[in-house]
């Protein structure tokens, strides 16, 4: 069974008359009355009655009809879908983004592509750095919001948010609970707790890019790749922990409670960059009309990320 004898078969449906339907497909009678032939012995069954003074369907032929609008319809919006996606107008677009892009990022960016594009479905999926690009390279998702970005060929990637601060977090307990602040080099002889680098090697390099500037080795004393696990550690041992200022505002540090504190590094604050990567051989046209609701955000989120660290700071 051919699709295109099922749209014969629907032309003879409709016009019940060989001569008008054939005009309607620009066929002529015998190459449609050959096509219902095609169709019938498909299926063993008769589906239209002719004789010299009408056509007719059979009831067999009515049931099929209903069924073969139903295919035809189904058809002709699956060609749509596939060309609007094929457009960039329509389909789908995963985007990984970490908190930072969650709280400066994405209220706005989802804002504008549900204006712009609002037949395109977003799926979001939170995870750190090294998962995301992971899930860019093996096509799971379309864009990540990382720290960091790739150094190969086979990502290109946007600046979105410059010098995000990074704080030690520590528990009740410890003896820097109380302080303001705290200058990096008195991370020599602390315990600390860290991710793995693969877990987000930019914040990684960042930690030990500031203690080489201070001369001094940190003591990787646990392992933690999840922030929750960590503040857990931090709570119950006289750990340091990291976090980014955005994550120590959300998880609510050095506000009143039994939880861990953060504390600012300084004499250098550690920093990161938050960054948009997408494939250079990208596939999915609705990957640009993202990256075009990015674009303007770049100005207003680089202020917002510091104002979060301004407050921190008055905080402690």
């Amino acid at each position: 069974m051919e699709f295109r004898h099922l749209v014969s078969f629907l032309a003879i449906a409709d016009e019940l008359h060989f001569g008008r339907a054939a005009q309607r497909l620009h066929l002529t009678q015998p190459s449609l009355s050959a096509q219902l032939r095609k169709l019938e012995t498909a299926l063993d069954v008769l589906l239209v009655e002719r004789n010299s003074h009408e056509v007719r369907l059979t009831p067999a032929g009515r049931e099929f009809e209903l069924q073969a609008r139903q295919i035809v319809a189904q058809m002709e919006r699956a060609a749509l879908a596939a060309k609007a996606t094929a457009e960039g107008r329509a389909g789908t677009l995963s985007v990984g983004y970490n908190l930072p892009a969650s709280r400066h990022v994405l209220p706005d960016a989802l804002a504008r592509m549900t204006d712009r594009h609002p037949d395109i479905a977003v799926a979001l999926w939170e995870k750190r750095t090294g998962p995301q690009l992971t899930a860019l390279a093996d096509g799971s998702l379309d864009i990540a919001l990382v720290y960091g970005h790739p150094s190969t060929s086979e990502f290109r990637y946007r600046l979105l948010l410059h010098r995000v601060p990074l704080v030690a977090v520590v528990g009740r307990r410890h003896r820097w609970a109380e302080r303001a602040s705290v200058p990096f080099a008195e991370l020599q002889g602390q315990e600390c707790v860290l991710f793995s680098r693969d877990q987000c090697p930019a914040m990684y390099d960042s930690i030990f890019r500031a203690a080489a500037q201070n001369r001094i080795s940190l003591t990787v004393a646990r392992h933690a790749d999840d922030p929750g696990a960590t503040a857990h550690m931090v709570s119950v041992r006289p750990l340091v922990g990291f976090a980014s200022v955005t994550r120590a505002m959300s998880m609510g540090l050095g506000a009143h409670g039994d939880g861990p504190v953060a504390v600012k590094l300084s004499n250098p604050v550690p920093t990161l960059d938050l960054y948009a990567v997408w494939r250079a051989e990208e596939t999915n046209p609705a990957t640009a009309l993202f990256l075009d609701c990015l674009e303007s955000l770049q100005t207003r989120t680089d202020e917002s990320v510091h104002d979060v660290a301004l407050q921190h700071q008055v905080e402690q």
